[in-house]
């Protein structure tokens, strides 16, 4: 098994297209379309249902996904380090929250863009739980991610300290206790975000119910939505501050258990040698 049929098996995974593969590794079709048909062939399973709409990855090709990202990730680590000293270069994907990625990365990007430009990011936003799944299957070389991390092969270095404030419309009155804002909707991003997950709990210890919770993609929508009366959120104070948001959203502190929150940076710990990652977690240092 070639690495170079396992770097074509996870483009045509991750792009679910062998044309969009094809142009991602700038290789003609035909030639992604033959190796992948010869992988499939020389391993006696089917690694994608072919349909209408594209390829759809299989169980199996779902499970050789792991083993090529393990692989392939290895293969770059030792390539690199025969050269220590080699300068941070290629593909650093990295993974934040969504709130993160707004308020606190662009500057630091913007940097390490200047300082390291023979290094390509790639930035991925999502909840916590999303991310550190990325990250511990190697589909992401690191991430921002809130505390806590209950996973011993992740390496953690604290970044950013946060504050989280609860929004409500302009005219709401002051809120101390989830009483307060009883039977109001909850508007949360996706499952498997933490500050989700403390805003949810904060009602449930004080044996309160909220209304319905609705989902959201952005930070935005979530705002939007507040300001113009249709529920609550548990939002960065940073995102508040930055974006001057004082006039169309009421802000109420709270307790600092469910206040005080802290990002952090975390990698895989078995992957040993990563110059662009550890360029990238000195950047972050100084945020510490």
């Amino acid at each position: 098994m070639e690495l170079s049929a396992l770097r074509i098996f996870k483009a045509v995974a991750e792009e679910g297209s062998v044309t969009l593969a094809a142009t991602r590794l700038n290789r003609v079709q035909s030639n992604v379309s033959a190796r992948l048909t010869q992988l499939e062939e020389s391993l006696g399973v089917a690694l994608f249902h072919r349909t209408g709409r594209g390829l759809q990855i299989t169980a199996e090709g779902d499970r050789l996904l792991a083993y090529a990202d393990r692989l392939l990730q290895l293969a770059d680590e030792a390539q690199a380090a025969m050269r220590p000293d080699q300068q941070p270069a290629g593909q650093l994907r990295i993974g934040a929250m969504e709130t993160t990625a707004a308020a606190r990365l662009p500057k630091v990007l913007a940097a390490f863009n200047r300082q390291h430009p023979q290094v390509d990011l790639v930035l991925e936003t999502g909840p916590t739980d999303h991310l550190l799944d990325g990250v511990l299957r190697h589909r992401l070389d690191l991430a921002l991610v809130a505390a806590p991390v209950p996973h011993a092969e992740l390496e953690q270095q604290p970044v950013f300290a946060e504050e989280l404030v609860l929004i409500t419309g302009p005219a709401h009155p002051p809120v101390r206790a989830p009483q307060d804002v009883a039977r109001r909707n909850l508007l949360v991003f996706r499952s498997g975000c933490t500050y989700r997950r403390r805003l949810e709990a904060w009602f449930a210890e004080s044996g309160v119910a909220p209304g319905r919770i609705s989902e959201f993609g952005t930070f935005e929508a979530i705002i939007g939505c507040v300001a113009a009366g249709m529920g609550v959120a548990l939002m960065p104070m940073e995102i508040i501050s930055q974006r001057k948001l004082g006039r169309t959203i009421q802000v109420h502190t709270l307790p600092p258990a469910v206040a005080q929150v802290e990002t952090m940076l975390v990698w895989r710990k078995d992957v040993l040698y990563h110059p662009a990652r550890a360029a990238f977690a000195a950047a972050l240092a100084p945020a510490t």
